[in-house]
């Protein structure tokens, strides 16, 4: 195929970088053709405002197939080339989820006979890892490799000596990604020679000697092949200045959106078709679990009568036949769509104008201008039940195109209520054009089973890819009053379970040993006035220091645990804390980190089914345990202990059972924002400052094996509800505090810290000074000691002398319980509650106050 041949139809008098290129001062400088490849537009992002945009790749830009595809396959032909025809048999070629699936996919088809597998960031059940990396620019999730033949990229799944891999990306810029997995495949599987494939080679020149000096130090052979090259030339201050930029354009583009939501919302909306394309069996829809050269030729057979089925369809459609027809693949989804698309410019000829693009998770500005290159977007919930939760997706340059038709590529898997719900993408489109068509692959589920057969037959696929049977994490609104992106709940739904008990009862059932602490609710504690005053005031007032502690948490685990970890909250004192690190990463990096809660209970481990789920959809090894603070350290041992019979039971290997926390007075912990203790006013409330969710519930005849643990939420206290201000009152003080972050995160960093469990130790002195004998009815540290005067029944508390307003809603809430609080000496903690050690109902007066001396 000729370099001309694959040229594409999009030279105009104004470049589509101009408009970003006059505001910033940023510059394509390279060969002639590549402000014909790139344009520019901006997007939010703390790392890299501008965003160079393909006219070639069919994401961003709407382009015709036979170029998309011709892009890709010109520079599987030059790899062929350089390999040699023996060489490239061996070959195996790699592709970056989500922008170069289609790319990667075009460059095999280029090699022959090559096998194809991209990275993806959909989990499938049942899977096995083959391996995975990180993107330190990307917003999104991580990448994982999940080839069902396990052998595929030691050797191609031929049984031979390591083959050649060819790694494929849109732009070469820094060439951190592509080294980095270079160097993680090398270590599980060495080889000779590695080939990386781009469309452009945009490295600085400092970056260019880094690909040399890398292959000496790996002792294999690495080589470069693009399209095209050049460098990016950024002012002094572009980053602040292109946020700046986009911060206007989006506030001058929100005051309008409402005068053009109403006009889209009474315009008359196009029909929805679903077309069957009759999808041969086999065949997968992608390169997520491999695509073998016996599965390009099955496809290759089969797309001229599915591109015919598309053209009848579209010719059936009321009116004047489409001239003007886009093909709209879907995220990860590009090689299948974009093939339907060449088949379909080959089925309509001259006829019609076929296009194609694919909807993205990457949120860029749309500025309508022919200076930029993303002139409109649409906006619309995502659709296929992605592991890291709910979120927006885009489609860019469809509104306002002049598509009479589009034609949409989804996978089974995201054939969902969403897709098909009236602010789903397939309304989204209806908007903007005069039909759509549905096509619908199967998902393809690798073989549980080793294959038989004909060695290389493909495997049917069943027609819709099934989740293993375990429950699904619930989100708000429907349950807590967070936002769905802000946490996912790793529980079952109780709220219609009568759990509460009076306080005394409790008590008196947990000691006596008649019940577990878990297996029933104390009633939430409504604030009084006063106490509901004095949350307020100690949130103003300690914000800042929580932002800091925040931060430096977050930081800490961002460095020692990966760029992308996954947040798993102990519910529900975790679960406040781990929204603030989620939102810290985001506000600071642009990192969109998964997050969920999780019940741990003291004296019967933690939830079992919830660990297996996160197993299902993550790598146990990324997932990072948070909590609110440590007290005498009772839950770091739990977790401990709990993950160790998990493993021990057959469940999956690999959580790390190190728990990181805000505020860590007892010395129990490596990781944490910091040591001091100190009222975090999340501790003052119950449920009103954690989503309106209750303390977790474990009961047999409530919560089967395979359940979840449960917890209720609290609806009818929505009007009490502080979980909003809580967080953003925090999140306000992130920009104030980041600068003594960043220091308190490399001293910590630097720092020996090894557990010390001072707060264990004086804990059991205590016990013993006390006449308790009983270290679980000594409740250290200023969050504990909350606790304790909120769901339990307390005997005394011993506060550190001299302790200021950190205990002012101590001794507040000990006034209004009758509890006697004595000032002590030698205190590791600002405070430590007390339960009363010989429990009864005697011990408390009618007015549920304690009795001196009983």
């Amino acid at each position: 195929m000729s370099e001309r041949a694959t040229r594409e139809e999009t030279v105009d008098v104004v470049w589509s970088g101009s408009w970003v290129a006059e505001r910033l001062g940023v510059a394509l400088e390279g060969d002639g053709e590549l402000q014909e490849l790139l344009g520019l537009a901006l997007r939010r992002n703390p790392k890299r405002a501008h965003l160079l945009v393909s006219n070639v790749l069919g994401k961003h830009v709407p382009q015709r197939p036979s170029v998309v595809h011709g892009a890709g396959f010109e520079l599987g032909e030059r790899v062929r080339a350089l390999l040699g025809a023996q060489e490239a048999r061996r070959a195996v070629v790699l592709g970056y989820a989500e922008t170069a699936t289609g790319l990667g996919h075009a460059v095999a088809d280029g090699l022959r006979d090559a096998p194809y597998l991209h990275s993806t960031r959909r989990p499938v059940a049942g899977v096995e890892q083959a391996g995975g990396f990180e993107e330190s620019h990307s917003h999104a999730t991580s990448h994982l490799l999940l080839p069902e033949d396990r052998d595929l990229l030691a050797s191609g799944g031929t049984g031979a000596d390591a083959s050649v891999l060819v790694l494929v990306d849109d732009e070469f810029s820094t060439g951190n990604t592509v080294l980095n997995t270079i160097r993680a495949l090398h270590a599980l599987h060495p080889r000779e020679r590695y080939v990386i494939v781009a469309l452009v080679d945009m490295r600085s020149a400092g970056d260019r000697d880094r690909l040399t000096v890398f292959a000496a130090e790996i002792g294999a052979r690495v080589d470069l092949v693009t399209r095209s090259t050049g460098t990016v030339a950024l002012p002094d201050g572009v980053l602040e200045r292109g946020q700046a930029l986009v911060a206007a354009q989006e506030a001058e583009q929100a005051g309008r959106a409402e005068e053009a939501a109403g006009a889209v919302e009474d315009a008359d909306s196009a029909p929805v078709t679903r077309v069957d394309l009759d999808w041969p069996a086999g065949v997968p829809d992608g390169g997520r679990h491999g695509f073998t050269p016996a599965h390009r030729a099955a496809l290759e057979a089969a797309l001229p009568a599915m591109a015919d089925r598309i053209a009848a369809e579209l010719g059936d459609a009321a009116g004047p036949a489409p001239r003007h027809v886009l093909v709209l693949g879907f995220e990860e989804l590009m090689y299948a769509p974009l093939r339907l698309g060449t088949a379909l410019e080959a089925a309509l000829g001259a006829d019609a104008e076929v296009r194609y693009s694919t909807t993205t998770r990457s949120p860029v500005l749309a500025v309508d201008d022919p200076g930029y290159a993303i002139r409109t977007r649409l906006v619309f919930p995502a659709h296929d039940d992605p592991a890291d939760g709910p979120g927006d997706r885009y489609a860019y340059n469809v509104a306002g195109a002049g598509f009479d038709a589009v034609v949409a590529v989804v996978d089974s898997t995201a054939d969902t209520p969403e897709l098909h719900a009236r602010d789903g993408l397939l309304a989204r489109l209806a908007e903007h054009t005069g039909h759509v068509l549905l096509a619908v692959l199967p998902s393809y589920v690798p073989a549980t089973a080793a294959p038989t057969g004909v060695p290389g037959t493909p495997t049917p696929a069943p027609e819709r890819q099934e989740p293993a049977v375990l429950p699904e994490p619930l989100r708000g609104p429907d349950f807590s009053s967070y936002a769905p992106q802000d946490v996912g709940w790793l529980l079952q739904d109780l709220s219609d379970t009568e759990l509460e008990a009076p306080t005394e009862e409790r008590e008196e059932a947990i000691q006596s040993g008649g019940a577990h602490y878990a297996e029933s609710l104390p009633v939430e504690y409504q604030p009084s006035a006063d106490y509901q005053a004095l949350f307020t005031a100690a949130l103003e007032a300690s914000a800042a220091r929580i932002a800091r502690a925040v931060g430096t948490v977050t930081e800490t685990v961002l460095a020692e645990r990966g760029p992308r970890p996954v947040l798993v909250s102990l519910a529900r004192a975790g679960t406040p804390v781990g929204v603030l690190m989620r939102r810290w990463a985001q506000h600071r990096h642009g990192l969109d980190l998964p997050h969920y809660a999780i019940s741990i209970v003291r004296g019967r481990g933690i939830d079992a089914t919830a660990l297996r789920w996160l197993a299902a959809h993550y790598d146990p090894a990324d997932v990072v345990f948070v909590d609110g603070w440590t007290g005498k350290g009772a839950i770091t041992r739990e977790l401990a202990a709990a993950i160790t019979e998990f493993e021990a039971s057959g469940g999956p290997a690999g959580f790390d059972p190190e728990i990181s926390v805000l505020a860590d007075p007892g010395g129990c912990v490596r990781t944490y924002g910091t040591r001091e203790d100190f009222l975090i006013p999340s501790a003052c409330l119950n449920s009103t400052v954690s989503g309106l969710i209750s303390r977790t519930v474990l009961r047999a005849d409530l919560v089967g094996p395979d359940d979840f643990h449960g917890g209720k939420f609290y609806r009818e206290l929505a009007d009490s509800d502080v979980s909003g201000l809580f967080l953003d009152t925090i999140a306000a003080r992130f920009d104030e505090v980041a600068g003594q972050v960043e220091e308190a995160a490399k001293e910590l960093l630097a720092a020996d810290r090894a557990p010390t469990w001072e707060g264990w130790a004086a804990v059991e002195r205590i016990s013993e000074e006390y006449g308790i004998h009983d270290v679980n009815l000594v409740k250290p540290g200023v969050g504990e000691t909350t606790r304790v005067l909120l769901r339990r029944v307390p005997w005394k508390i011993l506060a550190k002398r001299g302790a200021g307003a950190d205990l002012e809603h101590i001794r507040l809430l000990a006034e209004q319980r009758g509890v006697p609080v004595e000032e002590v000496d030698d205190l590791p903690y600002s405070c430590v509650g007390l339960i009363h050690p010989r429990f009864t109902r005697g011990a408390t007066g009618a007015d549920g106050k304690a009795v001196q001396g009983a």
